[in-house]
């Protein structure tokens, strides 16, 4: 098929990769503008920028997709489909009904359930046990079109954001590649999301981030697992030059009792309002992620603190 591909981070990396190798002839990427990135806030492409790049294919970083000339330049491709995947820009009618066949979204969750922005991080602060990825052709309300094709997995207890990443964008790149000739046979079966059940994946907002201890353990072990590696769920622990931040970012329910955010071990087991969690693998304010044996050979944390 002659496609178009908009994408902008690690995630759909993976699609265009997995389509280019398909033989599909991708006339054209568009992704974010170059950004800031780093401690020398050097302007960077954006992971999808680079692959195409490296693949040969053309790019294309428009301001914004509404803009006339930019709709224009994107009829003149003359497509057969458009992929987007975390694209990052709201699609106006013009574009999404360009392409011949339409155009086609990658979301990372099973629809109605967590449409929006961090559908991954959000099933598992959720606590949810099932998460997928949906090949959707686009509208435009935000991602409510019909479901074409499905791939479901499992939430572990020990999935993170990060572990569930890639596995998601692994699922989602072998799906568009078996979806998309049926798009063109004209065989995929375009079912519509039930009214019921919708809920939305609003973006991580930093001050979310902060642990409460006075919740119950698997709602902890859950937002810890969720937010890991970023923004990375944090708590403060006292130093010698005044509080520390420290982010958790792998963690186990365990059987616990004490004042919520008690220390009731050497090994940072971490008393809540129900149960406790043990914190497997953190990460101090200026140092890289270690795990809990590590950190504490540096940063001894005795049974009986209370963490703020």
């Amino acid at each position: 098929m002659r496609l178009a591909f908009l994408g902008t981070p690690d995630f759909a990396v993976t699609c265009l990769a997995a389509l280019a190798e398909a033989g599909h002839e991708i006339v054209a990427v568009y992704s974010q503008p170059p950004a800031p990135r780093g401690r020398g806030h050097e302007l960077k492409p954006s992971p999808v920028h680079a692959c195409a790049a490296e693949l040969g294919i053309e790019v294309r970083n428009p301001v914004s997709m509404r803009d006339p000339e930019a709709i224009a330049a994107f009829k003149a491709l003359n497509l057969d489909a458009a992929v987007v995947v975390a694209f990052g820009q709201i699609l106006p009618a013009e574009v999404l009904e360009a392409p011949r066949l339409g155009s086609y979204n990658l979301h990372a969750s099973l629809l109605p359930r967590w449409r929006g922005a961090a559908p991954i991080q959000r099933a598992i602060m959720a606590g949810d046990a099932e998460t997928g990825a949906e090949v959707m052709r686009m509208t435009e309300g935000l991602d409510e079109g019909p479901v074409l094709a499905t791939a479901r997995l499992p939430i572990t207890a020990e999935d993170t954001a990060s572990t569930l990443h890639d596995k998601l964008a692994a699922a989602g790149a072998a799906l568009l590649v078996e979806t998309l000739p049926k798009i063109a046979a004209g065989t995929a079966v375009a079912v519509p999301q039930a009214e019921e059940g919708a809920t939305y994946a609003k973006k991580i907002r930093p001050k979310e981030a902060r642990l409460t201890w006075a919740r119950p353990a698997v709602e902890i072990d859950c937002k810890i697992r969720g937010l890991s590696p970023f923004p990375g769920a944090w708590f403060e622990l006292a130093g010698d030059k005044g509080p520390v931040r420290v982010k958790a970012l792998l963690s186990r329910v365990e059987a616990g009792q004490g004042e919520p955010g008690q220390v009731l071990d050497d090994r940072l087991l971490i008393a809540c309002a129900d149960g406790a969690v043990r914190l497997l693998k953190v990460q101090r304010e200026g140092k890289g992620p270690q795990d809990a044996e590590t950190f504490l050979r540096g940063f001894p944390v005795a049974a009986g603190t209370v963490l703020a």
